[in-house]
């Protein structure tokens, strides 16, 4: 089991057989991860992503998706996230045709104390449409271990996996291939209780996928990927009934601004809060089969429609002043500063901010100072001759915490100063640039 901490992956740090996750989006940045499903088991989220693996890896696949594994993630705050390793893998499962790649987007229930994870997969029978089926494994936890069934699931052919269980018991499985496909689930959550049905009243034009459904106040939101225009977008359709019929209702996200393809999603309430998991290709800009599960909050109208979720890189949840602050995952942005690999040949490593002139600014909300006094403030910069950034609080022209000189530093170093003001609990940062020479920034903290 291994908790990784993946707001700075050059910097992991390992406790016993654990390390620790920071959160910021997106959320895992050790490995390329997808198509995030999240469930609340009791205290905890747990995440179960599909896992891109990079092309290169596998020539077979080398323009399109690649996919061999899954691991499961969990956390208690939605900001610490712990992976617990590989749970299911391709050449372990007995009906999965070998060296396929083709672990594509799983999903997870619980029922009477045991844990069905679905999967869908290429089998070794050549004679299933378009060359998938879903199969389960079952696990006594959460984070496994998972035993694959023999056989996939009879009657299923398809992909994207979703499972819903109603207040009355019964269970659904949901899936796609063309259409959107649900169908009645037995007890024993291994078999269909039912002929599939097609979910009518989608739309007809473009590419529909991924579905996932929920329940709120007796209203059932079926929830999928579609492409309208050129890429996917998040849509809905309400009914009051598991199986339909839905109406379409609206969009929760557009289509992604810098191009990437796909979007796949999970929603979930979270202590009082709802959170919608997705994806993006944040480490891998210029190819989008290698994506990256990110999460942010979502909010309801009071007729029950979806808030429409804007993407952030900042993401949910709170981060602790005394931790390596990543403020290139920034809440706003400003003034002539700019986001950069930190390594354009390893985009593990993260990023950096760059300040090019005066006024440049980044803004991160939600940091955490806590109640004892911090005096002071470790900043990891590289710097032109007489540059210096202000570190200030809930506005650009709060209180000043600390003015840092980062003068003439031509190698990656860390840069102490004192705190001048301290201020207690929950503030958002502004670092700010105080001239025009250039100072580039990878994290702050406070200690």
């Amino acid at each position: 089991m291994k908790k990784f901490k993946l707001n700075k992956l050059s910097a992991i740090a390992i406790l016993l057989t654990n390390s620790i996750a920071m959160a910021q989006n997106p959320i895992i940045r050790d490995q390329y991860s997808a198509d995030p499903s999240a469930r609340v088991f009791g205290n905890k989220v747990y995440l179960f992503p599909s896992h891109d693996i990079p092309p290169y890896t596998n020539k077979n696949h080398e323009n399109w998706f690649s996919m061999e594994d899954y691991h499961v993630f969990s956390s208690e705050n939605l900001t610490d996230w712990t992976d617990h390793g590989i749970v299911v893998t391709q050449n372990k499962v007995p009906w999965v045709k070998p060296d396929s790649f083709s672990m594509w987007a799983p999903d997870c229930i619980e029922r009477n104390g045991k844990y069905y994870f679905y999967f869908p997969s290429t089998p070794k029978d050549s004679t299933v449409a378009r060359g998938f089926t879903v199969g389960v494994a079952i696990a006594d936890k959460p984070e496994g271990p998972y035993k694959a069934q023999e056989k996939p699931i009879a009657g299923v052919k398809g992909i994207d996996p979703n499972v819903f269980i109603d207040k009355n018991g019964q269970a659904y499985l949901y899936w796609s291939q063309g259409n959107i496909y649900a169908a009645k689930l037995k007890e024993n959550m291994l078999d269909l209780d039912s002929e599939p049905v097609i979910l009518a009243d989608l739309p007809t034009k473009g590419l529909k996928e991924g579905p996932y459904l929920f329940e709120r106040n007796g209203i059932y939101y079926l929830t999928y990927p579609h492409v309208e225009n050129k890429t996917e977008r998040l849509e809905y359709a309400v009914g009051d009934n598991p199986l339909g019929p839905f109406t379409v209702t609206g969009v929760i996200m557009d289509e992604s601004p810098t191009g990437c393809w796909t979007n796949h999603h999970s929603v979930i309430q979270f202590k009082k809060q709802w959170y919608l998991f997705y994806h993006h290709n944040d480490l891998s800009p210029e190819f989008d089969k290698n994506r990256s599960v990110r999460i942010d909050s979502l909010s309801f109208n009071t007729d029950g429609t979806i808030k429409k979720v804007i993407p952030t890189l900042r993401g949910v949840g709170l981060t602790d002043a005394r931790t390596e602050i990543q403020i290139d995952r920034y809440s706003a942005i400003g003034g002539g500063a700019s986001v950069a690999f930190l390594n354009h040949d390893d985009a593990f490593k993260g990023w950096k901010t760059v300040f090019a002139k005066a006024g440049a600014f980044v803004q991160y909300n939600a940091v955490d100072f806590g109640s004892k006094k911090l005096k002071k403030l470790t900043v990891k910069a590289l710097a032109d001759k007489g540059a210096t950034i202000e570190i200030r609080i809930d506005a650009i022209d709060g209180p000043l915490l600390a003015t840092v000189k980062l003068n003439d530093i031509q190698q990656w170093d860390t840069i102490t100063s004192p705190i001048t003001k301290f201020a207690a609990g929950v503030h958002n940062l502004y670092v700010i640039s105080k001239g025009d020479n250039t100072a580039q920034v990878d994290w702050v903290s406070f200690n």
